[in-house]
């Protein structure tokens, strides 16, 4: 069994490993167990679908110790070489320095620098990359002038061609086809030396690859799908060779030459097609990929110049023509165009950009040309979170995974007992120990952990990547598994519910400082702020031509406002809940604040506080649209029959007007950022499960609180690493997607499993009861793994809810 591995740094104490050559939920539990046993690794997991393992531990995790590990247990380890010409170096600790910087790189086995020619020499498990050497050779201070593969690693084959299909079944057909024709009453038995001939390549050449991986697996004191086939075929085999030279002379019995090569052909087909199947798992990953550009139009010296995309950097200016894709996070300069982002945030109608304007790298540029300045190359884009997020929810395994490793780690030392029982048995039973002998190689064949181990990661994979096409980013498998039983959503108000762009509807003064002197003095405190509150007071006052105070010592008052000094004097604007610890009460402007905030308004009060003394200078009410979708996205959910509260810092009235809008189930207003948790805990009471949806940042400690935290991203701005779920356009109605593909998803790992355990649970006593012929158990065998691949992919067809 022959594998190749591929790294790449998940974060500073995890390597991912891409492990080729796994056959079932057998040798995943033998490569965790050999790279849990490594010195400082804290925790390894092998998803059997992706073909990957993710290890964690200590910082300086040896990749050399994984690699010894991997071929400990059976599995050969790809390395691929790279030049790197460096600048800069001018002595022999510079050469040093270098080379200690590379071998820090997860999934680097040495590195060499060469002082005299500038060249490092490094060699590296598969799946290394150029940019990630450059970009440690460039943190320790050098340049690197040109950085390049010597050779790229060796195509590993992840199964058997189609031409050893064919040549299986151009031998097994001649062996079968009497069988059938004896049905119809013609004898077109071959004769026994001819059957040889045909089974021998079959069993020890086609089937050379189940006795190296099942030899492997012995001498690592486990076992396999390949050693039970290896163990079943070679009985049928030589069954098959003591009856030809026992009954030489005489009448010869039947031989079950068909038998072994019948099995070994069908498992080849198997696997052949479980491939393809699991091919098209991964699309989503592939999708995305395709859509990062090879090379960007620079603008060097006023000169445009197409660079190699890793020779990009932050603040380069980059033309994009018509057509193109954007080969980097960046800020529009000049121009003006209609951009596709369909394949990164899952909105299917072009979205216009402008100067002022944020583009994200991948996204296809319309008709118009354009001049960004980059914000974000290489591993920092959107675009190369996007694919880590979604490798990694690919890669990891759902907690229910659990219960299938513990019943794979004894799964063929069970099956060959039971075969053992099974011979045993019939021998003692009717004292034939050949017609035993068939039976228990029967058992031996339609045995299949394959099915076991592949019946949650396909489900996942395809359900994220489906997800992933859509705008909604799955974290980990975790997230995708919790967020089935999601039973309330908290969603917060602004920029959730609402678009998050709020404008200054009145501006009522308590005194003498009329409206202009009353924004004059908002203004002054709001101008360094980018909140939309503030932004809204800033273009009023641009609006009205109305120049700003000079105020000082701005600070926040998290939760309820703003402070500033005037002169002597205290300046404070924010909530209803700041005007009520300050002891004032609205006084003439009670009847207006009621009406305002009758009409879903925000409210902010400006108080100067002269000696120590408040006095309440005026009311500031802002209207913030609710979004055309929020209305759907909550009776979505409550068709789906889940309870929507939404959490909100605003005053009790605005919060219940925009409830009372939506539809929402429970309204809590006046919720400070931190009490946010605290409220998204109370909602858990009696068991619920409580999913919080909010911007990812502001929001940041109630999407922990949550079950499941869903942040809804704006823009390139995408706070992938705060919640579980990410959505990548500000469209609610992706809430109810996610908990629906989620379901889905879920639906699918119970079917996989259910269908995997009674295939096993139903068929393994079958052949032990002989009434399974070993043929059609190894067929049974072959076509479960692909019946489980396929009912995943059905996933694939999942779309969201139609639109009104």
């Amino acid at each position: 069994m022959n594998a190749n591995i591929a790294t790449r740094a998940v974060d500073p104490q995890a390597i991912e490993l891409q492990v080729l050559g796994m056959t079932c939920a057998s040798c995943v539990s033998r490569v965790e167990k050999t790279l849990r046993a490594v010195a400082g690794v804290r925790q390894a997991s092998v998803n059997l679908a992706t073909e990957t393992a993710t290890v964690s531990g200590d910082p300086g995790l040896d990749t050399q110790a994984l690699a010894a590990a991997v071929r400990k247990a059976g599995y050969d380890v790809g390395t691929r070489s790279f030049k790197l010409q460096i600048e800069g170096m001018t002595c022999a600790s510079c050469s040093g320095r270098v080379e200690k910087a590379l071998r820090k790189v997860p999934g680097v086995t040495s590195a060499v620098v060469n002082l005299a020619t500038e060249q490092a020499s490094v060699e590296g498990l598969s799946g290394l990359s150029a940019a990630v050497l450059k970009a440690a050779v460039e943190r320790a201070g050098y340049a690197v002038r040109d950085a390049s593969a010597l050779a790229e690693p060796a195509a590993a084959s992840r199964l058997p061609a189609w031409w050893p299909v064919a040549a299986g079944a151009a031998l097994t057909l001649p062996l079968v086809a009497p069988m059938l024709l004896a049905l119809l009453g013609i004898d077109a038995m071959l004769p026994g030396w001819l059957q040889l001939l045909l089974a021998t390549p079959v069993q020890f050449w086609l089937g050379a690859r189940f006795y190296k991986a099942g030899a492997k697996a012995l001498l690592a004191r486990s076992g396999n799908m390949d050693l039970l086939v290896a163990l079943g075929t070679s009985a049928a085999y030589g069954l098959s060779v003591y009856l030809l030279l026992r009954h030489a002379d005489h009448g010869m019995p039947h031989l079950y030459f068909e038998a072994s090569a019948a099995v070994i052909t069908l498992v080849l087909l198997g696997k052949w097609l479980e491939t393809r199947a699991k091919r098209q798992t991964t699309d989503a990953i592939r999708s995305l990929q395709a859509l990062r550009p090879v090379t960007a139009r620079v603008l060097r010296a006023g000169v445009e110049i197409e660079t190699p995309i890793d020779q990009v950097v932050v603040g380069d200016a980059v033309r994009v023509r018509p057509g193109e894709r954007v080969p980097v996070d960046a800020e529009v300069i000049d121009g003006s165009s209609q951009l596709d982002e369909s394949l990164i945030t899952g909105e299917s109608l072009p979205v216009a950009k402008g100067i002022g304007e944020r583009v994200t790298g991948g996204s296809i540029n319309g008709e118009g040309a354009l001049t960004v300045r980059t914000l974000a190359v290489g591993a920092e884009t959107t675009l190369a979170r996007i694919i880590r997020l979604v490798e990694s929810a690919q890669a990891g395994k759902a907690p229910i995974q659990r219960l299938v490793d513990q019943v794979s780690a004894v799964f063929v030392p069970v099956v060959l007992g039971i075969a053992l029982l099974t011979w045993v048995g019939w021998v003692l039973a009717t004292g034939d120990w050949e017609g035993a002998l068939v039976n228990a190689v029967a058992v031996l064949v339609i045995a299949c952990p394959c099915a076991l181990g592949l019946a949650t990661p396909t489900a996942i994979m395809v359900g994220t990547g489906a997800a992933a096409r859509h705008g909604i980013l799955i974290k980990d498998a975790q997230a995708l598994e919790l967020a089935h039983a999601v039973q309330v959503v908290a969603f917060d108000k602004t920029g959730t519910l609402t678009e998050g762009r709020p404008t200054l509807v009145d501006a009522l003064p308590a005194g003498d400082l009329g409206r202009a002197g009353l924004l004059r003095l908002a203004a002054g405190m709001q101008r360094a702020s980018e909140h939309p509150l503030a932004r809204a007071v800033t273009q009023a006052a641009e609006a009205e031509r109305v120049e700003p105070a000079d105020v000082s010592d701005v600070k926040a008052l998290p939760g309820r406002g703003l402070q500033a000094r005037l002169g002597e004097d205290t300046l404070l604007l924010g909530s209803s809940r700041l005007l009520a610890e300050q002891g004032l009460q609205p006084g003439a402007l009670a009847d207006a604040a009621i009406h305002l905030e009758a009409q879903g308004r925000t409210l902010s009060w400006l108080i100067r506080s002269v000696a120590g003394q408040p006095e309440l200078l005026g009311l500031l009410a802002f209207g913030d649209v609710v979004k055309p979708a929020a209305q759907a996205a909550v009776s979505r959910l409550r068709q789906l029959g889940v309870t929507c509260v939404m959490l909100t810092g605003d005053n009790l009235g605005s919060a219940q007007a925009v409830g009372q809008q939506l539809g929402i189930d429970e309204v809590r207003a006046q919720v400070l950022p931190a009490d946010k948790a605290k409220a998204v805990e109370a909602l858990k009471v009696g068991g619920r499960r409580v999913a919080m949806v909010g911007d990812g940042i502001n929001d940041a400690p109630a999407l922990a609180a949550a079950d499941v935290g869903i942040a809804m991203a704006t823009g390139t701005d995408v706070a992938m690493e705060t919640a579980g779920i990410t959505l990548m356009r500000g469209d609610p109605r992706l809430v109810s997607d996610a908990i629906d593909i989620s379901r889905r998803t879920w639906r699918k790992i119970r079917q996989n499993l259910f269908w995997a355990f009674a295939y096993n649970v139903v068929g393994i006593p079958l052949a032990a009861m002989g009434l399974l012929n070993p043929v059609i158990a190894g067929a049974a065998m072959a076509l479960s793994s692909v019946s489980v691949v396929g009912n995943a992919l059905l996933l694939r067809r999942w779309r969201p809810a139609r639109r009104a």
